[in-house]
């Protein structure tokens, strides 16, 4: 059970996660994230040492969330090759879900963070990094139960793929038509199928 000072804290993230994700750490002021609490500014860096803080820890809790969708969805199948189509079965309706929380969180934030703050922009790049590991992860998972070929690259078509993925997203918002991601991931399945699949 968490104690109150935790309660206040996960409280303070859940509330402030979408504002600094739509309006940007430079964006976020102390007055926002004062107005959306209800919680005095003495309150505020009771519980974090300063905004920098509290921005990495917003988006840490949003994009753990976001991750574990993505995972819960992927529980579906323990088929590697399977497990990638279901990554873009995922994101064929992450438009919806992501405009709940303001946007792409790792779009968002990277955009933001690159030129405010090095400390949230590491952060974001942690995450890239993580996510591409996974699907380096997956695909070594298919070679060795033989559903991708043996000669692939596992990394570079990680990268492929979720520079393909992060792309669609962004294309996505900016134009508001979910078709960039639906025909992306269309594109990422045939990909999939004529040259990782065996």
């Amino acid at each position: 059970m968490l104690t109150k000072a935790e309660q206040t804290t996960e409280f303070i993230i859940q509330t402030v996660a979408p504002i600094f994700n739509k309006n940007g750490y430079s964006a976020t002021s102390l007055s926002d994230i004062t107005k959306a609490t209800g919680l005095t500014k003495g309150a505020i860096y009771g519980n974090f040492k300063n905004k920098e803080e509290l921005a990495i820890a917003t988006f840490t809790s949003t994009v753990k969330s976001m991750l574990k969708r993505i995972t819960d969805h992927q529980s579906q199948s323990n088929s590697p090759i399977r497990k990638l189509f279901l990554v873009t079965d995922f994101y064929r309706n992450y438009y919806d879900y992501s405009k709940e929380m303001g946007g792409c969180p790792i779009l968002n934030t990277g955009v933001d963070a690159k030129h405010q703050s090095s400390l949230v922009f590491q952060h974001v790049q942690h995450t890239i990094t993580k996510i591409q590991n996974n699907v380096s992860k997956l695909i070594d998972a298919g070679k060795q139960t033989e559903e991708i070929h043996l000669h692939i690259d596992s990394m570079l078509y990680a990268k492929r793929l979720y520079t393909m993925i992060i792309g669609a997203i962004f294309m996505t918002h900016t134009m508001n038509d979910n078709s960039y991601l639906l025909e992306t991931m269309d594109q990422i399945d045939v990909l999939i199928r004529t040259e990782l699949k065996i």
